[in-house]
């Protein structure tokens, strides 16, 4: 899943995604207890290193972790399809909360296969040279971290296992959310004969090369909040400027220090502004109907008395979320995930995030493609490539193209999700189809249904199931 609050500075060393980043996903991995199903057996398998050269190293191989689930399966003998979750950033743990597969196993009579991304090797838990600080050491282990790679892993995984299961009669959808819903997507681009079609739910496929205006991300995340509160929309709007008003007075970091509860002095005013980007970014994105963030946070803002100032409604609406903790950890190093995400973005995954103009509720801060190429230079010693993602995989002129060869793609969006920008939201052709909820947040399609579920989550769950079983139909006729 894709989240950064970081890219919202103009200092910023990376774009928005990168979507599991910072203290408010933690805190939705915590409260979802994100670990192994005891229907799930983890497994690891051999894979090739380099899919793409034939020098030594290329056929090195490392330990990539997968867990399957043979509880519904129909088994071989019967066709019965196979679900391919196309893992995100995030371990293979955090993946397995992906509910969607294992709630309609039973009624496809599936296989399900969870794949733990190349690109999470790195800073999962399967490290291929020896140790993340191996991994990371320069660009030399780095090159192996790429989208293309990571492709190549589910085809010869996928090859593998049908192979000894006796099951290359049965069909493979591929599934997979933000991130793993760009894979899902591409893999069935550019592998159709190992998948009959893809689930690609909020996969920001066209937030790349300029296709979607960069303020794009920034805008939706600015109608979530001025929708639910316009009061709460003008004051976090207005806080920019009172922090910078406050911290240009004697001692004003100390003050901000000590007004947000810090754990230790800020440094600077972008710590605090990007802890606040990273909390109102995270709610909006992951604004469901149960937890509703972006609510709670403006209820605690506009709930203040009368009188009371700009800065201390914004510390209401933070507690809301954060809870009145001891203290505040501003300035914490980023966790495990993000280093990979920021090799990724330095080189092909280069999303061109920004807040210009002045009618978002943030402060205006553009992407800056030869500041942030300066950084990638500073930090891995490689330039970014910002046209690659749209030339391996298009983007440009998607409809026209993808109704000349595509097939079989769900794109999947909930329109308060800010990344649903960069998605695709209409109809290409009968069968790459678009299902979008007005108030849907990111990936919530695929997370396991409760009862509280309302109507049109519901609804756009069936819509999917239908299709794919429709996809099955197809291929069992031919």
């Amino acid at each position: 899943m894709l989240a950064s609050a970081k890219a919202l500075r103009p200092s910023s060393s990376s774009s928005i995604i990168g979507l599991k980043k910072g203290r408010y996903w933690n805190a939705i991995r915590a409260r979802n207890g994100a670990s192994l199903h005891h229907d799930f057996e983890l497994r690891t398998y051999s894979q090739t290193l380099d899919h793409f050269n034939y020098g030594p190293e290329s056929y090195t191989t490392f330990q990539q972790r997968y867990a399957i689930n043979f509880k519904h399966w129909g088994g071989a003998s019967t066709s019965s399809p196979i679900f391919l979750y196309t893992g995100d950033e995030s371990s293979l743990e955090g993946d397995l909360f992906a509910g969607f597969l294992v709630d309609h196993a039973r009624r496809f009579k599936a296989l399900l296969i969870f794949v733990e991304v190349r690109t999470v090797k790195y800073y999962g838990k399967s490290y291929p040279f020896g140790s993340k600080k191996a991994a990371f050491n320069n660009s030399s282990t780095l090159q192996y971290f790429s989208s293309a790679q990571a492709l190549a892993d589910y085809a010869e995984l996928l090859r593998y296992l049908k192979k000894n299961l006796s099951a290359e009669k049965s069909p493979v959808i591929a599934m997979g959310g933000s991130y793993g819903g760009m894979l899902a997507a591409w893999f069935r681009l550019k592998y159709p004969h190992m998948v009959i079609g893809a689930l690609a739910s909020s996969a920001p496929i066209l937030y790349f090369d300029n296709i979607t205006p960069q303020n794009g991300y920034c805008s939706v995340v600015t109608k979530d909040f001025k929708e639910t509160s316009e009061s709460c929309y003008q004051t976090i709007k207005r806080s920019w400027a009172e922090i910078d008003n406050i911290a240009a007075k004697q001692n004003g970091l100390a003050t901000l220090s000590q007004m947000f509860n810090s754990c230790s002095r800020l440094s600077k005013t972008d710590e605090l502004k990007e802890a606040l980007e990273g909390l109102y970014v995270g709610s909006a994105q992951y604004d469901n109907p149960k937890s509703s963030p972006v609510s709670r946070i403006c209820h605690a803002i506009d709930g203040e008395p009368n009188g009371t100032s700009v800065l201390k409604r914004i510390i209401s609406g933070m507690n809301a979320i954060f809870g009145n903790s001891t203290c505040h950890n501003f300035s914490e190093t980023e966790d495990d995930m993000q280093s990979g995400w920021d090799w990724q973005e330095c080189t092909e995954m280069v999303m061109p995030i920004g807040c210009s103009g002045k009618n978002t509720m943030f402060e205006v801060s553009p992407f800056d493609l030869k500041k942030f190429s300066l950084s990638c230079k500073k930090i891995f010693n490689v330039n970014p490539r910002p046209h690659w993602i749209t030339t391996e995989y298009g983007g440009h002129n998607i409809k026209k193209v993808l109704k000349r060869f595509g097939s079989n793609i769900i794109f999947s969006n909930g329109l308060r999700d800010p990344y649903s920008s960069g998605g695709v939201l209409q109809n290409i052709s009968n069968s790459i189809v678009a299902l979008t909820t007005p108030k849907g947040s990111h990936c919530l399609d695929i997370l396991e249904a409760n009862e509280a579920d309302p109507d049109w989550l519901i609804s756009q769950r069936n819509a999917e199931v239908q299709i794919m079983e429709n996809w099955i139909e197809e291929y069992k006729r031919k």
